[in-house]
């Protein structure tokens, strides 16, 4: 099984450590204002059918993402677990 690269690429039940947010700025802090920041552990909670939203934790809160905004978020590659 390969790595995830990305947020939108974990499965549910994986954790994984934040490396980057490859956004421009206004993404980039509506992103952080929600609680995805560098070094922060998010777990993949469930992938709505088709291309709708995911869901994850990211500390003690729950969100929803489009998957657009979660390709834009970079992951620890050696910081992924199941």
């Amino acid at each position: 099984m390969r790595t995830p690269a990305h947020l939108a690429d974990l499965a549910p039940g994986q954790f994984a450590t934040i490396a980057a947010i490859e956004a421009h700025a206004g993404l980039r802090n509506r992103l952080e204002a929600l609680g995805l920041s560098r070094g922060q552990r998010v777990q993949m909670l469930r992938r709505a059918w088709l291309a709708g939203p995911l869901h994850v934790r990211v500390g003690m809160t729950e969100l929803m993402l489009r998957r657009a905004d979660a390709a834009r978020v970079s992951l620890d590659p050696w910081q992924v677990a199941a």
